[in-house]
C-alpha cells in the first residue's frame, strides 16, 4: 500500500492517515483511484479465492486472460499468459501480492485473499458482493465463487433442495444470466458436491442462463456431474477439472472449439474426444497417472488452424497408436512439454528438436511394465528458451554430449545410470539454480564439487545414489548454496568433506541416511539448521 500511494501525487497527511489504519478495509478509495484499471481488475480477482489459499500462478493467469482482463496492443507480438505475468508482477511489487511459495526459476505461488477479505462488500468489480441482504433483486452477477458460505445467494440455488427453487426460474435468470465465471470450492468429500454443482449448471443452462460463461473452474470437487447441454457454453475458454477424478466427458464438449485450456489433471479420463484436434486450446493438462492418449488425427484436419497455438501440453502418454509423426510434432509453438514415453522415443526425440520456444520440458521413458527405460534426445544447445528440464529414464546420449544450453536453471534427473560424475559436467552452468540427482542417476562411488564450481546454485537434492560413498566440496565451491537434501544414500557413512565451507548454507536435510553421520558444529556451516527424518521410505 505504502509503495502504492508513493506511486501518485497523495499529500503527507493523508498518506500518513491511511497508513496508520487498515490499509485495505479503510482505503479502498485510494485503490480505486490510483491504481490503474487494467491492474485493478486484476487485483479484485483475488476474492474469487477463499481466505488463505494459495493460489497457483497457473490458475490466476489462466482465469485473467479467459475472462479478456488481458489488454494486448496492436502491435503486441507477446502472448497473453505473457502480459498477465508482467501484471501480477506489477502487482506484487506494489505489495498486493505476497508470494506463498516461490519456484527455484523465481515463478511461485500468490495469495492476496486474507488481505481483501475486509473489502468484500464494498467491490463493485468483483461480482461477488453477495449477501442475501446486500444485493438486490435487480442485480446481475458476473462471478460466482462458491465457497460453501450460507450467506452467499447462490449457497440456496447450488446446495439446497432443487425442488425448492427449481419453480423459480425468473430469479435465476436475474441473477445468473451474465455471468462470466463459476468457480466452486467445494471439497467435501462423498457424491454430494459434483450431484449439486451438476444439478446447479443443468437448470440454469436448461432456464438460458450461464450462456455466456468464460470460466468454468471445478478443481478439486470430486466427481462433478458435468451437464449434458454443456455444448451451449460456447462462449467457454476455461475448463478446469484438476482434481476431481472424473472419468470421463460429456461428447458434447466437442462443440466447445473457443476452449483455450483444459485442465484433466488427476482426473481418470484416459481417452481424448476425436475433437481435441479442431479445438484452439492454448493449454491441455493431461492425468499422467492414467495414461491419457491423443486420439489419431482425422484426415482433412489442418492443424495449422486449430492446435497450432497450443503452448502447454502436460501429461500425454504415448505408446505404438499414439500420433507423434504427422500430428503432434506439427505442433511446434509448445513452451510446456509434460510426456511418457512407452515407444516412439525416436520421434518424439525428433519432435522436440523442433520445439524452439520450448521453455519446460519434463520427458519420462518406461516401459510397458512400468519400469525407467532409455530416453532418446538429440543435443539441446539451440533450445535457447529452456529454463527448466526434468529426465527420467536411461540417456542414449552421455550427458555432456547434450550440451545443455546455458540458460538451464533447474535440473532433475533421474535413472539415468551416468558413470561419469555429473557435478565435472554441470560446474559451470551458468543460470542453474537447483539441481536434483534423483534414483539411479549416477552410479559412481565418488562425486566432487571443484572449487568456483556451481556460481549460481541455491538448492541441491542428491537421492537414492546406492553407490555414493564419498563426496568432496572443495572451498570456494557451491557458494550460493541454500538448501541441500541427501535421501536414502545408504552407504554415505560421514557429510561431505568439505561442507562447513559452504557458509550460504542455511538448511541441511537428511532422510533415511546412516545414523553413524555426525552433525557437530564443526563439520557444518555455523547458521545452517539441520533436520533428520527416518520416516520417508
Amino acid at each position: 500500500m505504502n509503495k502504492l500511494l508513493l506511486r501518485k501525487d497523495v499529500a503527507a497527511e493523508d498518506s500518513a492517515k491511511v497508513l496508520k489504519q487498515n490499509p485495505w478495509s479503510e482505503t479502498l478509495d485510494t485503490v480505486n483511484t490510483n491504481l490503474p484499471s487494467y491492474l485493478r481488475r486484476c487485483l479484485f480477482s483475488f476474492e474469487l479465492f477463499p481466505a488463505n489459499f494459495e493460489i497457483p500462478v497457473r490458475r490466476l493467469v489462466a482465469l485473467w486472460v479467459a475472462e479478456g482482463l488481458v489488454t494486448l496492443g496492436e502491435d503486441q507480438e507477446w502472448p497473453p499468459e505473457l502480459v498477465a505475468e508482467t501484471y501480477l508482477t506489477e502487482l506484487i511489487d506494489l505489495d498486493m501480492g505476497q508470494i506463498a511459495k516461490r519456484k527455484p526459476n523465481g515463478k511461485g505461488f500468490n495469495s492476496l485473499r486474507q488481505i481483501l477479505k475486509s473489502t468484500k462488500s464494498r467491490i463493485p468489480e468483483v461480482g461477488t458482493s453477495t449477501d442475501l441482504e446486500a444485493v438486490p433483486k435487480n442485480s446481475r452477477i458476473r462471478r460466482v465463487a462458491d465457497h460453501l458460505e450460507v450467506k452467499d445467494i447462490w449457497h440456496t440455488h447450488i446446495h439446497d433442495n432443487i425442488n425448492t427453487y427449481a419453480r423459480d426460474c425468473t430469479s435465476l435468470r436475474t441473477y445468473y444470466k451474465n455471468v462470466l465465471s463459476f468457480l466452486s470450492f467445494d471439497t467435501r468429500q462423498g457424491s454430494k458436491p459434483g450431484q449439486d454443482i451438476g444439478n446447479f449448471l443443468n437448470l440454469c443452462i436448461w432456464n438460458n442462463c450461464l450462456l455466456q460463461l468464460r470460466v468454468l473452474d471445478l478443481e478439486g470437487v470430486y466427481k462433478p456431474k458435468l451437464p449434458k447441454d454443456i455444448a451451449k457454453l460456447l462462449g467457454l475458454r476455461y475448463l478446469g477439472l484438476r482434481w476431481t477424478y472424473l472419468e470421463s466427458l460429456p461428447s458434447s464438449i466437442s462443440s466447445l472449439l473457443q476452449l483455450q485450456t483444459l485442465d484433466l489433471k488427476h482426473t481418470y479420463i484416459q481417452t481424448l474426444p476425436i475433437s481435441i484436434w479442431k479445438m484452439k486450446l492454448r493449454h491441455l493438462f493431461l492425468s499422467e497417472s492414467n495414461r491419457t492418449r491423443f486420439p489419431p488425427k482425422p484426415i482433412g484436419i489442418d492443424i495449422g488452424r486449430s492446435l497450432h497455438d497450443l503452448q502447454t501440453l502436460w501429461g500425454v502418454f504415448v505408446d505404438e497408436e499414439t500420433p507423434v509423426k504427422g500430428g503432434l510434432d506439427k505442433l511446434v509453438n509448445i513452451t510446456k512439454l509434460g510426456i511418457t514415453c512407452q515407444s516412439q522415443v525416436s520421434a518424439v526425440a525428433d519432435w522436440i528438436v523442433k520445439l524452439q520456444y520450448l521453455q519446460s520440458l519434463r520427458l519420462k521413458s518406461r516401459d510397458k511394465q512400468g519400469r525407467p527405460s532409455q530416453i532418446h534426445l538429440e543435443f539441446l544447445k539451440h533450445h535457447t528458451n529452456l529454463t527448466d528440464l526434468y529426465l527420467l529414464g536411461n540417456l542414449n546420449t552421455p550427458l555432456n554430449q547434450l550440451f545443455l544450453p546455458p540458460t538451464l536453471v533447474v535440473l532433475t534427473l533421474s535413472h539415468s545410470k551416468l558413470v561419469n560424475d555429473p557435478m565435472q559436467i554441470l560446474k559451470d552452468a551458468p543460470n542453474l539454480r537447483s539441481l536434483s540427482l534423483l534414483a539411479e542417476s549416477y552410479l559412481g562411488r565418488t562425486i566432487v564439487c571443484t572449487s568456483e564450481s556451481f556460481s549460481q546454485l541455491r538448492v541441491l537434492r542428491v537421492w537414492k545414489l546406492e553407490q555414493l560413498e564419498e563426496w568432496k566440496i572443495e572451498q570456494k565451491a557451491l557458494p550460493s548454496l541454500r538448501e541441500l537434501e541427501i535421501r536414502l544414500c545408504r552407504r554415505m557413512k560421514v557429510l561431505p568433506d568439505g561442507l562447513n565451507h559452504v557458509n550460504s548454507l542455511l538448511e541441511l536435510k537428511l532422510t533415511n541416511m546412516s545414523m553413524e553421520i555426525k552433525t557437530e558444529k564443526h563439520n557444518i556451516p555455523w547458521n545452517c539448521k539441520v533436520h533428520r527424518d527416518d520416516s520417508v521410505q
